[in-house]
């Protein structure tokens, strides 16, 4: 495929997990990959929305929107999946090449958010429940993604990890925080091993982006904080889903073949 392509992304299927709400990264992610001729396979579990201040979206809303994005001869398909369940990545990578056959790109956008808080709080039961969504299904998704690639030329995975890594502590989320930086610190030794198989695997850190969290009304955090993460921002604004989108559209196209196991942050200079 030419780089300079209108359509870099043409013949190519990509899964992008934690596609719920037009307002969220996966969104994001997937509308820019439509738009660069991927057919798409996006998943996402509403109920963990709805349990959020944030709310849900109408899942309808949402996949209508990637389908006027697509390219001709490009198709969507979406379903519902629990990541927490120990099966969850097998039927994830499964359904998705039962409809498009052979996957070239994998995104893992999804993540679990609250039922957290300090060290002194943390539970048994909140670090496994972090780690099952975050880690571990990221850790199973890749392996059953790399298991049918067959080493065609395109095969990319992103994982994304969390702003703790060089911008900052994250002490009242130590659940989410702790299951990222396990995504971002193995990411050298997983890259090393896809690389061998023809598949390149970076992680991004987005840093705050307002997916509904950091606006007022539908924030899980008092006004206060948000606006102490708004000035440490040298542009004046919280990151935009399409911030980070771009980046990883970057990465997994070809523009991106010499990109391998690095853990990047497109957080507006986050300080």
């Amino acid at each position: 495929m030419k780089l300079d392509s209108p359509l870099p992304l043409a013949g190519r299927a990509a899964v992008v997990t934690g596609v719920s709400r037009r307002q969220g990264i996966g969104y994001a992610v997937a509308s820019r990959l439509a738009r660069m001729g991927a057919s798409l396979f996006t998943a996402h579990y509403q109920p963990h929305d709805l349990d959020q201040p944030w709310g849900g979206d109408s899942l309808d809303a949402v996949a209508e929107g990637l389908r006027g994005q697509l390219a001709p001869e490009a198709v969507l398909a979406h379903r519902s999946i629990n990541l927490a369940e120990p099966d969850a990545a097998s039927k994830l990578v499964s359904a998705a090449a039962a409809e498009l056959g052979h996957l070239d790109i994998l995104v893992c956008n999804h993540a679990r958010s609250g039922g957290d808080g300090p060290l002194a709080e943390m539970t048994p039961e909140k670090l496994d429940a972090h780690w099952q969504v975050n880690t571990r299904s990221t850790l199973l998704a890749t392996r059953e993604f790399a298991a049918q690639h067959d080493g065609r030329p395109g095969g990319r995975v992103i994982w994304m990890t969390s702003g703790q890594i060089n911008r900052g502590v994250m002490d009242s989320e130590i659940a989410y925080a702790t299951s990222k930086a396990a995504l971002a610190g193995i990411t050298p030794s997983v890259a090393a091993d896809l690389a061998r198989r023809g598949i390149l695997l970076n992680t991004v850190n987005p840093g705050p982006v307002n997916t509904g969290y950091l606006t007022v009304e539908t924030a899980d955090r008092p006004p206060e904080v948000l606006a102490d993460v708004l000035a440490h921002f040298p542009a004046g604004r919280f990151g935009e889903p399409d911030d980070p989108a771009r980046l990883i559209a970057w990465l997994v196209s070809d523009e991106g073949r010499w990109m391998v196991g690095q853990v990047l942050s497109s957080d507006g200079g986050f300080r």
